[in-house]
């Protein structure tokens, strides 16, 4: 795919890229696919993936306490608990506000280690990473945030999410469904969304603006971005994945490049080349 190249023309050291379909071909890939790069907060999918699991295999109920007084599994993962950003204090009744929170992530894998008695990075490794072959990846440290990969093991991940093996496909299709609708909060990075809309471990695009996906992605394309120059995002209506990985800080430079590259690909989706 062309549209990938552009990723020469950012201002990071390092990136790479890839788009996948949802039946697991790779339309394209550019620059170096096997680099092991910093996720920051694109572990959250694979974390809130390896939450899904547990809860399918009866470890975990989505509705079950966790975290603050009278929050859940299920609040967890949709940032509705009502814990800080990076904090484990309480600033909100759950299911009152969309308080993007690292701490709520935390809380979620330590109360999964705790269901399964497995550490959570352990979990995580024999219900996802290893299932799917993700052997350069890691979750070690903060699930929130400490994930480590490479975009060829994102591109099983992305494939794994639109065509689901390891979970029900209804489970995942509540995972990119909106949780607690109408709630608004801040989308880290791009400022105050009414409404900010989120699933279960994934970011929904609806109509927010500003963005960090393009103008022509769908309202229903989901997934999530890391404040180590890093997303993920899948648009059911293109039928396609895309992962973007790089080795500079989320700044500017990334609000401005990172729509129109989206754009662009899809665009060359559209184009059927």
């Amino acid at each position: 795919m062309q549209s990938l190249a552009m990723i020469e023309n950012w201002p990071v050291p390092t990136a790479a890229a890839a788009v996948v379909r949802a039946d697991g071909t790779v339309v394209g890939t550019h620059g170096p696919t096997a680099h092991r790069f910093p996720l920051a907060s694109v572990t959250k999918p694979i974390a809130a993936y390896a939450a899904l699991v547990a809860y399918e295999e009866g470890a975990v109920e989505l509705d079950e306490p966790a975290g603050p007084e009278g929050s859940t599994v299920r609040h967890l993962l949709a940032h509705t608990s009502g814990l800080a950003f990076d904090e484990h204090r309480t600033t909100a009744a759950p299911g009152t506000r969309r308080l993007y929170s690292n701490a709520g992530f935390e809380v979620l894998g330590d109360h999964i280690a705790k269901a399964t008695d497995i550490p959570f990075p352990e979990y995580v490794r024999q219900a996802v990473l290893e299932p799917l072959g993700m052997t350069a990846t890691t979750v070690d440290g903060s699930p929130a945030k400490d994930g480590v990969s490479t975009v060829d093991d994102l591109v099983r991940f992305a494939a794994e999410i639109q065509a689901p093996r390891l979970l029900d496909p209804r489970t995942v299709l509540a995972a990119q469904t909106v949780v607690h609708p109408g709630l608004k909060g801040v989308l880290p990075g791009y400022g105050h969304q009414n409404p900010n809309d989120w699933g279960l471990g994934f970011e929904i695009r609806d109509h927010k603006s500003p963005h960090w996906t393009g103008s022509s992605s769908s309202p229903a394309t989901f997934g999530h971005f890391g404040q180590s120059g890093t997303f993920l995002w899948i648009d059911p209506v293109a039928g396609a994945a895309c992962v973007a990985l790089t080795d500079r800080a989320f700044g500017p430079w990334a609000v401005e490049v990172w729509p129109a590259f989206t754009d662009a690909v899809l665009a060359e989706l559209r184009s059927g080349h």
